[in-house]
């Protein structure tokens, strides 16, 4: 069975657009100077879908340069969430299938984790420029022995211009995980949040030290 990946990544792209216009549902859960962390149910599991919204100064192409999809990118450098990531298959020029590692998380209760997405870089008429990734099966990457295989479900990124500031960028992302495993739900519930927040902290740090 041939999988569909740029079906599926344009549909995902479809879904994060509609999500970033639907301000219906959502509840703050944390802030910080740097984000608003929101949440609502999700529609596609059992679990939450979280939404950050925060300012970073640098403009969209360097906020992207630290966020982008690159196996060789700086994300593994700055993202405390982000142990390895690997390039399964370059599915066109900007769809690619991608595994991402996980470390143990939440003072060990999160064991390792490893994920397999579809990603869409996709970049809007305004300059917005876009990551859309939601979980596949590869042929390559069967589940790994010593990881425990987690789902994105529809997820990604919004880089979006500020009108009149060149430097600056709207970051909203979209996070709808499930870690897998049997982890209790008082655990994910406040992983999320928390790690969101780190997110945006050590993006901003990444963003500033860039030249």
């Amino acid at each position: 069975m041939i999988m569909d990946y740029e079906g599926k990544a344009n549909s995902v792209a479809e879904l994060l657009l509609s999500y970033s216009r639907d301000q219906s549902g959502w509840k703050i859960c944390k802030k910080t100077s740097e984000v608003v962390v929101s949440w609502r149910p999700s529609a596609e599991f059992a679990g939450n879908m979280y939404k950050g919204e925060g300012m970073v100064n640098g403009s969209p192409q360097k906020v992207w340069e630290c966020l982008k999809p690159d196996p060789n990118g700086l994300r593994v450098k700055w993202d405390d969430n982000v142990k390895k990531f690997e390039l399964l298959e370059q599915v066109s020029s900007d769809i690619t299938v991608c595994r991402t590692v996980t470390p143990s998380a939440a003072m060990g209760i999160i064991s390792p984790r490893d994920f397999v997405d579809v990603i869409l870089v996709k970049q809007y008429e305004d300059g917005t420029i876009t990551s859309n990734a939601t979980n596949v099966s590869h042929p390559a990457c069967p589940p790994q022995p010593g990881y425990v295989r987690g789902f994105n479900h529809p997820c990604g990124c919004f880089c979006v211009p500020v009108p009149g500031e060149a430097g600056k960028t709207q970051l909203i992302s979209f996070f709808q995980t499930d870690l897998g495993g049997l982890l209790p739900r008082s655990v994910v519930d406040s992983f999320f949040p928390a790690s969101m927040t780190d997110f945006y902290s050590n993006l901003t740090k990444a963003v500033k030290a860039l030249k």
